[in-house]
């Protein structure tokens, strides 16, 4: 069984149930969380982030609307089956590698989080858009 340890940003100006979400997509997309894999239970969230059931409960009913995760009633929150094939764990070591250093040269630099932030997705947006055109 996969583990997901979950954390909480309160200067984000992300929705605590947002990043919940987030974190789970990210975990599936990596590869940390795979299809059957149970989700930490709502006491166990609670308890490890400090924040209200009800915002993980409607971070699991969200992900399960969206048909990531299914609920089965007495035994808990489970990645659903069917769900995208993660990246590879060789590829994903290796861009994960390219973008820290990326980030360490930017930031030797003087750029902040903020600006690679958006550097990033202003690329990615026009490297889209010429595939496209």
């Amino acid at each position: 069984m996969a583990v997901i340890t979950f954390h909480l940003d309160s200067r984000s100006g992300v929705s605590y149930y947002v990043q919940l979400m987030q974190q789970v997509r990210q975990a599936v997309r990596f590869g940390m969380l795979r299809a059957g894999d149970q989700l930490p239970t709502v006491r166990e969230v609670v308890a490890a982030v400090a924040v209200n059931p009800n915002t993980v409960l409607r971070a699991y009913r969200e992900l399960e609307h969206e048909g990531l995760a299914v609920t089965r009633q007495g035994l808990g929150t489970f990645i659903a089956a069917g769900v995208a094939a993660p990246i590879e764990q060789p590829l994903y070591r290796s861009l994960r590698g390219d973008l820290e250093r990326w980030i360490r040269a930017a930031r030797s630099q003087g750029v902040d989080d903020a600006t690679l932030a958006a550097l990033f997705d202003h690329v990615l947006r026009e490297s889209h858009e010429e595939v496209r055109a």
